[in-house]
């Protein structure tokens, strides 16, 4: 399954995407201003273009997993978008994916990087690919 995570955010949104069987994530070109017209339309197209089967938002909790303004934004950003695409939008707590993306570098942006930290996440939640997502991650460290 081709799945797209983003990491929402107001200026920009990170964007990675899984291989076509769920194993690997990617991260894209950043879209910027997602909330405007053309930044919801750039996302509509990529998630056509790309034959992604879901959408992934990742959902800004507290470090106590609670809910704020930041979570509420991404909700209503979620429906939106889901209100444009023929895919289900899921969110899914994004906490310290922005940390990762920045101790584990790379040529990305530093948005779609968390992005795909995000995915990688989602994928090793999927039955049956736990252990395949756990090994990849373990190759990525030092």
């Amino acid at each position: 399954m081709r799945v797209l995570a983003l990491d929402h955010g107001s200026a920009r949104c990170g964007v990675a995407i899984s291989d076509p069987t769920g194993t690997l994530a990617t991260p894209l070109a950043a879209v910027e201003r997602p909330e405007s017209r053309r930044g919801l339309a750039a996302l509509a197209r990529l998630a056509a273009e790309r034959g992604v089967e879901r959408v992934v938002v990742g959902l800004p909790l507290t470090l106590r997993g609670e809910e704020g303004d930041q979570a509420g934004e991404a909700r209503a950003f979620a429906a939106r978008l889901e209100a444009r695409l023929t895919v289900p939008v899921e969110l899914l707590d994004e906490r310290l994916t922005t940390r990762q993306a920045m101790r584990t570098g790379g040529a990305a942006d530093l948005d779609s990087r968390a992005a795909a930290h995000l995915l990688e996440a989602y994928l090793a939640r999927r039955p049956g690919t736990r252990e395949l997502a756990g090994d990849a991650a373990e190759a990525k460290r030092p």
